[in-house]
């Protein structure tokens, strides 16, 4: 289990978010404070805590901050910010289904808040979305409490599995269009490191692709400071099994940093701005509020200092 949430007022006495009454509203002054290192923290004035809960694997809070709105925090880390959730999301899904000539089925490894898969049936080539996160608790909570996301749960092209991603894969006979990692940060002896292995690419994933399959991946801060952190070593892994590999990256600003993802596939899919703009256009229901062609080929520009060497 992950530290629960701290808040703290502004004379500086911590409160835990356990001890607090979930509907209470917390008095002006109340902050929300998340640890990003040992030297540095990341502090949101908080309006109320609207809900906690605990699973077997994580605990879970849903918190109404004065600058982000709505926050989803998982073990102590925000996961998704209403104000500036469609960055992420929109990042880690339509590239890779933009860039596929037909994309029908996706495979959503983790994303239990239901973001990414709301963001994969906006396609209207989509015929299925398999979404396998392997906590109930926290699909429970988020299908209930964001309820940006109560179509995406109840749509009829969403099938959502409770398992482990690399189980689930294993025993399934069928392939994907293309695969998705929405999954937390592979730290050494966490819940997910052993789906960022070569070994999973290789043996487990890569096999459940069709012939043409594109695989995308959230790939952790991909900041000045924080890329050697796992966005570095993620690439170097995937290039490893994939012969076309791309990176790229966007600032989220709930997130305090640029975010990074990796893109692969056996085929070729590069795709330049004009022609992402028309796919879009054409195959999207709604609009897009951050992605189009020439932002997208701009993010996958890194800079002299973020080495992927």
């Amino acid at each position: 289990m992950g530290e629960a949430v701290q808040f703290f007022d502004t004379n500086g006495f911590s409160k835990n978010c356990e001890e607090t009454n979930q509907l209470d509203s917390l008095h002006n002054g109340s902050w929300y404070e998340e640890v990003i290192d040992d030297d540095l923290k990341w502090s949101f004035a908080v309006k109320s805590v609207l809900h906690t809960g605990t699973s077997e694997y994580q605990d879970i809070a849903l918190i109404d901050t004065l600058r982000f709105g709505k926050v989803l925090v998982i073990d102590g880390k925000m996961q998704s910010a209403e104000v500036d959730e469609f960055i992420y999301h929109e990042c880690l899904i339509h590239p890779p289904l933009l860039c596929h000539p037909d994309p029908r089925t996706v495979f959503i490894m983790g994303g239990g808040e239901g973001s990414a898969a709301r963001e994969a049936l906006k396609h209207k080539s989509m015929e299925k979305v398999v979404m396998c996160d392997i906590d109930q608790e926290v699909v429970n909570f988020c299908r209930m409490y964001l309820t940006v996301n109560q179509e995406t749960f109840c749509h009829k092209k969403l099938n959502l599995v409770i398992n482990d991603a690399k189980a689930e894969l294993e025993k399934r006979n069928e392939k994907f269009d293309i695969i998705v990692g929405d999954l937390a940060d592979p730290v050494e002896g966490g819940p997910c490191y052993q789906l960022y292995t070569k070994s999973f690419y290789e043996k487990i994933l890569k096999p459940k692709l069709n012939d043409n399959g594109i695989f995308v991946t959230q790939a952790g801060p991909a900041g000045i400071f924080t890329h050697k952190e796992v966005f570095t070593s993620i690439y170097n892994t995937i290039k490893q099994v994939f012969k076309y590999v791309m990176v790229y990256t966007a600032h989220v600003p709930s997130f305090a940093d640029t975010w990074g993802w990796v893109m692969a596939s056996d085929q070729p899919f590069y795709i330049n701005a004009e022609d992402m703009d028309k796919r879009i256009e054409a195959r999207i229901d709604g609009e897009l509020l951050y992605l189009n062609g020439a932002s997208f080929l701009s993010s996958a520009i890194m800079n002299k200092t973020v080495s992927l060497s």
